[in-house]
């Protein structure tokens, strides 16, 4: 009877802990990089002032806009301390667990960290905001190989710091130096041994972060760079196709969006949105609408229902919420709320973290109307409120400069 019972318990905390891993968060924007996470049984509504605070993290995370990811209870992200830029590990109680330097921090507007750590197996890899490109123990911080793209492949920094957040795709780690025939490369993700680089486009890199599109015949990765949305081969770097988009600051920081064989891209600065038809066989695109007033700055898009939700830039930054309908580019809704912003969205609801004072919103995904259903001031931290959000396992982590939260949203 015992040996049963200690059975029976062991099945329980095995259970537990899978549970309590089934919605970690282990990269920019999330498991699949479209701002969603797959978690049910989420809080509706919050109290007055908001759910409630389970930690702020003791310690100083640093200068930065990094987000997080979150992988077997332990939290990464990246600041700048003293003029060098750090990774952080944080257990799910906000201690930290260690911390490493990876590499010089941008010395311009703004001094801060831009990349969020991407966990992979036992391995992280983070960009830096001047691009070195490296790989890391998730265990220790170790380091355990590095590149510096301007050195090896001629990228360069740009206005405001690289912000992209390395992809991995396979035994692969991709990341968009910008180069002279090297505006994409993929290295071994064991190693760091150049696999391929693209050839035949001299174009700098534009904060964006890439997708990987995985659908049929289709197989390749898609970004922003300073004057394209691009399509990129997997097998070999080779660029399938590009379509013109330069806009007014090449500032083209929003991840594009995939879904049944369409691509959204967007810019903010009044450049507007662009739904491409991709062809079956991926190699070329063609313009199936566009909208000029959808113009999402930095904060992501998000597709829910057959629905695009983002933000407008409104010709001076303050900003709209805005949704519209997937296939034709219908505007639904476009409403004045507190400034633009970034969101993610988990168990029909977004989570809506305005970037002028620091309201998070808890909105109904639904196209009839942005209705906030609750909502909290994020009081800690300093700077721009421009970090994304997270939800992972039950807890809204909000990062504020240096100061990272946590809340807990989980149903009764």
């Amino acid at each position: 009877m015992k040996r049963i019972a200690l059975a029976i318990a062991a099945t329980v905390v095995l259970s537990s802990a899978l549970i309590a891993f089934g919605g970690d968060w282990p990269q920019f924007r999330g498991p699949n990089r479209d701002g969603k996470s797959g978690e049910t049984g989420l809080l509706k509504s919050w109290p007055e002032g908001g759910p409630k605070l389970l930690w702020k993290a003791d310690v100083n995370v640093g200068t930065g806009f990094s987000s997080m990811s979150i992988v077997k209870g332990v939290i990464y992200t990246t600041g700048l301390l003293d003029g060098q830029e750090h990774m952080f590990a944080i257990d799910l109680a906000g201690k930290l667990k260690w911390k490493v330097k990876y590499g010089p921090g941008f010395s311009k507007f703004p001094p801060s960290t831009r990349t969020t750590p991407t966990v992979d197996g036992d391995n992280l890899y983070v960009m830096s905001s001047m691009g070195k490109v490296g790989c890391f123990q998730a265990a220790d911080g170790k380091e355990k190989w590095s590149v510096d793209t301007g050195k090896k492949f001629g990228g360069k920094v740009l206005r405001w710091g690289i912000a992209e957040s390395v992809l991995i795709v396979g035994d692969m780690a991709i990341c968009t130096p910008g180069g002279p025939d090297a505006t994409m490369v993929a290295l071994n993700k064991l190693t760091g041994e150049t696999i391929w680089r693209t050839k035949g486009l001299d174009d700098m890199s534009a904060y964006c972060s890439p997708i990987l599109i995985k659908d049929d015949e289709k197989n390749l990765i898609v970004t922003m760079t300073e004057s394209h949305a691009i399509g990129v081969s997997t097998a070999n770097g080779k660029i399938l196709w590009k379509f013109p988009y330069r806009g007014r600051c090449q500032a083209h920081a929003v991840s594009p969006t995939y879904s049944k064989g369409r691509i959204f891209i967007t810019s903010g600065y009044n450049d507007g949105a662009v739904m491409l038809d991709l062809a079956d066989d991926g190699k070329s695109v063609k313009v199936a609408w566009k909208d000029k007033g959808f113009d999402t700055h930095h904060g992501g898009v998000i597709l829910v229902d057959g629905h695009i939700y983002g933000t407008t830039w409104n010709g001076n930054g303050d900003g709209n919420w805005i949704c519209a309908d997937w296939d034709k580019g219908k505007v639904r809704f476009d409403e004045h709320w507190k400034c633009k912003g970034s969101m993610v969205f988990a168990d029909g609801m977004l989570y809506c973290y305005e970037e002028k004072g620091g309201t998070v919103g808890l909105v109904k995904a639904d196209p009839s109307g942005f209705k906030v259903i609750s909502s909290f001031k994020v009081t800690e931290g300093e700077g721009k409120h421009w970090a994304h959000p997270v939800v992972a396992n039950g807890v809204l982590y909000i990062r504020h400069g240096s100061a990272l939260t946590a809340y807990d949203i989980k149903g009764k």
